[in-house]
């Protein structure tokens, strides 16, 4: 199990699927998930993909993350999916399109980018 009660259901090279179970401290008034629930999402299903590809690195760092809130989520499971879509010796950059757990349209898109130090560092 991954940080925060993630869990990896699929891995491939550059690309993750990781499910994280909603709970009552996830939701806001009204019974939608939370923005920095979701954020916290996509920031660890990226961390997750790039080690997952370099192994452990010390101090690989989100320099940026834009997230799209598309539709409202529903009080489920939320599926992330990431994708690297540029992996440098510096910097990766990934996107992840969450999902709530058995609908088919995302209900959000973030793009991250991660400072990867040198080795040296």
């Amino acid at each position: 199990m991954a940080p925060h009660g993630l869990t990896v259901e699929a891995a491939q090279p550059g690309s993750l699927r990781v499910r994280m179970p909603i709970g009552e401290q996830h939701l806001r008034p009204g019974g939608t998930v939370s923005g920095p629930s979701m954020m916290m999402l996509v920031d660890c299903s990226t961390y997750l993909c790039i080690l997952a590809v370099i192994g452990p690195v010390a101090l690989a760092v989100t320099t940026s993350l834009t997230i799209n809130f598309l539709r409202r989520p529903l009080p489920a499971d939320l599926i992330a999916e990431a994708a690297l879509l540029k992996l440098g010796r510096r910097l990766a950059v990934a996107e992840v399109r969450i999902f709530s757990d058995g609908q088919p349209e995302p209900v959000a898109h973030a793009t991250l980018t991660y400072l990867i130090p040198d080795a040296a560092s």
